[in-house]
């Protein structure tokens, strides 16, 4: 429930070359460290739950991206759910990179690196105030950010 709206399977990635000072998890920065999953292998712990929906973290997804966006579109062939994903990247940054693929397989994505003096515990989804929660195919559309609206 800290990886997005209701229950979520996280999908915790190895390799993060932001090393951002603070990170909850820095033992996700080695590349190396981790196990190698095949999709089918992730996919059978997805719809193991059928009411959660899908986190992609790590690490920093955006490193694999491609390995990502076969998950991805193979979570939107089988299920319903949605896919939120973190990376210390900036939105404008992926857009016209490798990782455009992925994001348009997302729903959300929590942009920016976390940065340790703007830490605020109140916030809803993320670490830090620099960081934004976007609303990825809203965003995609229009070739602007949109940033996702908070039901709560």
């Amino acid at each position: 429930m800290v990886d997005g709206p209701g229950f979520r399977t996280s999908i915790y990635c190895a390799g993060c070359d932001h090393a951002c000072p603070g990170c909850h998890n820095p033992q996700s920065w080695d590349f190396g460290s981790g196990r190698e999953m095949s999709v089918d292998e992730i996919m059978r712990i997805i719809v193991a739950d059928p009411y959660a929906n899908v986190t992609f973290t790590g690490g920093d997804p955006m490193y694999q991206a491609a390995g990502f966006a076969e998950l991805a579109h193979e979570i939107h062939s089988r299920t319903s759910k949605d896919i939120w994903c973190y990376t210390g990247f900036r939105f404008e940054q992926l857009i016209h990179e490798d990782q455009r693929r992925l994001l348009s397989e997302i729903e959300v994505l929590v942009d920016g690196p976390f940065v340790q003096m703007l830490r605020d515990e109140d916030l809803r989804f993320r670490g830090s105030s620099n960081q934004r929660i976007i609303d990825v195919p809203a965003s995609l559309y229009s070739g602007q950010v949109i940033l996702w609206k908070d039901e709560m």
